[in-house]
């Protein structure tokens, strides 16, 4: 579900200061880090703004913080939904009916077992796998108005794969609304830029190169992405998985079988008109592999991709649309 940080414009080096301007607001939000650059009025003018409003969306979708409203709704303590929740959860759904199910929010449960959520690794066996089965699918969980009514109560919900990239958008539009004309916003390596930067080129986003070992975001780049008036969001398991008995176990789990995905597909860059889309197909690509991924993108012309996949031993690139 995770997306990996990916380094921005001239922000490739730590110590690039923007330009008359420019300026850079920096900050914790929903379990990570985001960084803004932005031409405009002076940060002391914006950064209150957007700190309420990241503030606001964590307090909604973060499954990082226990008073946040999903948190309590998983635990059926809350069932009112507020305006981003609704708008993240009817995305979501959206996107889970047209990836037959392969992405879903509801999948938490099995992430959880599997060790790559909030509660220690379980022993999972097919019994195991089953039995959480029967209480995951958005079709247990809906809204009635503004009240979301679960078909069991164990239901559960993580949207970190797509509410990163709401988060983005919703920082977006608030540079918009404050007269910003070039921005880029980014949110846990989600991304969105409009216009250009300080230097008056397009915005450079570089796409980790994905093998094991590479832990630092930005140390080894596959290649660099000029791109301007989208969004673009990646997703990769070099970084989180496990290894038991000799086997890897990725942290991206297929919720059709209940068991971590397996296939050559390595890393997903998704390239859309807005964040949160991106930031859920590339969580769906890496849940159904590089044939699956295909077949989605012939459905979606109007996505951008960049897959990177392995065939015997060697790193590979399908794309669709140029940058």
């Amino acid at each position: 579900m995770n997306t990996y940080r990916i380094l921005i414009a001239c922000l490739l080096f730590s110590t690039c200061a923007p330009r008359s301007g420019y300026h850079i607001l920096e900050g914790f939000t929903m379990g990570t880090t985001f960084r803004i650059v932005y031409e405009g009025a002076p940060p002391e003018a914006v950064r209150a703004g957007i700190d309420s409003l990241l503030a606001q969306i964590d307090r909604s979708l973060s499954v990082y913080n226990p008073q946040s409203l999903i948190s309590k709704m998983n635990r059926n303590e809350a069932a009112a939904a507020d305006s981003f929740f609704t708008a993240v959860f009817r995305r979501s759904y959206e996107i889970y009916l047209d990836t037959d199910g392969a992405f879903d929010i509801s999948a938490a449960p099995l992430f959880n077992a599997w060790g790559f959520g909030f509660t220690e690794r379980e022993k999972m066996t097919q019994a195991k796998v089953d039995s959480l089965k029967q209480f995951t699918g958005m079709h247990h969980v809906r809204l009635e108005g503004t009240r979301v009514v679960k078909d069991d109560p164990r239901v559960i919900l993580n949207a970190n794969a797509i509410a990163k990239g709401f988060g983005v958008d919703m920082a977006a539009a608030f540079l918009e609304q404050s007269g910003s004309r070039n921005y880029l916003v980014e949110i846990g390596g989600e991304v969105r830029c409009k216009g250009k930067n300080s230097e008056g080129k397009l915005w450079a986003i570089g796409i980790d190169k994905p093998v094991d070992g590479n832990m630092f975001p930005g140390e080894a780049l596959q290649t660099v992405v000029r791109l301007t008036d989208k969004a673009l969001a990646t997703s990769g398991n070099y970084r989180q998985y496990y290894e038991e008995n000799g086997k890897k176990y990725t942290h991206t789990i297929h919720p059709a079988t209940g068991y971590p995905a397996s296939h050559s597909l390595l890393s997903a860059t998704v390239i859309a008109g807005d964040c949160m889309t991106a930031d859920a197909y590339a969580t769906a690509f890496m849940v159904v592999g590089l044939e699956g991924a295909q077949q989605l993108l012939a459905a979606h012309p109007e996505l951008g991709a960049y897959l990177i996949y392995e065939r015997q031993g060697e790193l590979c690139v399908y794309q669709q649309g140029e940058w």
